[in-house]
């Protein structure tokens, strides 16, 4: 019996060569790549049309790319910060966020990576099994580039494989990975802002870290 309850698909398609993000999706790439889109909250109850997020992905022998299309109509996000250094509760204002499991037998140990419009960022190794559970120390050495237009701000996303599945790990065609992708939109606490979800974790009150409805990320060719 499967440990996962989600059965929605992302497909990452292969690319020959890496690239640097530049936030720049009219790249051939990113016209090819399937993608999916959500607009409704963490409960998979509520929907928000002017929040529509779309997400894509591709990957490489050494990388795995994802880039995020956010709708939006008015932006928060912290005004100053160390673009060198993780930016503690960058996920109290708009964000998008990748949580991404290369292991997925290992249900309650994945990785957390978010991105503001502004390109603060932070990274996370996560394991629920321990506390606290979410390691700042962590570094994946993960690049990313954000650009702001007028009703649309996009995040591109470039995170070496080496680092969440080890230096031996090659990422083959087929392989399959869990995953979840979320964003966080608008100004107030988590009654007011928009909190969306790829995959709905069904919880009563907002929680991104239920492991078990993670996503399906399937690498193709």
């Amino acid at each position: 019996m499967s440990l996962y309850s989600s059965r929605l698909v992302i497909n990452s398609l292969f690319l020959s060569r890496d690239f640097l993000p530049d936030g720049d999706l009219k790249k051939a790439i990113w016209r090819k790549a399937s993608s999916v889109q959500f607009d409704h909250d963490w409960a998979g109850k509520r929907h928000y049309p002017r929040a529509e997020t779309r997400v894509a992905s591709c990957w490489t022998r050494e990388h795995v790319y994802f880039a995020f299309s956010c709708k939006y109509s008015s932006l928060n996000f912290f005004k100053s910060g160390d673009l060198e250094k993780d930016k503690w509760g960058l996920w109290e204002r708009d964000v998008v966020e990748a949580f991404l499991n290369p292991e997925p037998q290992r249900v309650n140990h994945y990785y957390e990576f978010e991105v503001a419009p502004n390109n603060l960022w932070i990274d996370l190794e996560i394991n629920l099994d321990k506390k606290p559970f979410n390691d700042a120390s962590w570094n994946s050495g993960f690049l990313h580039r954000t650009r702001i237009r007028k009703d649309v701000w996009i995040c591109e996303m470039r995170i070496p494989v080496a680092s969440l599945a080890g230096p031996g790990y090659e990422l083959r065609p087929r392989a399959i990975w869990r995953g979840n992708f979320f964003r966080a939109d608008g100004a107030g606490d988590n009654t007011q802002r928009r909190l969306l979800a790829w995959s709905p974790t069904l919880t009563p009150k907002p929680d991104f870290h239920v492991p078990t409805r993670f996503g399906i990320i399937r690498f193709v060719m």
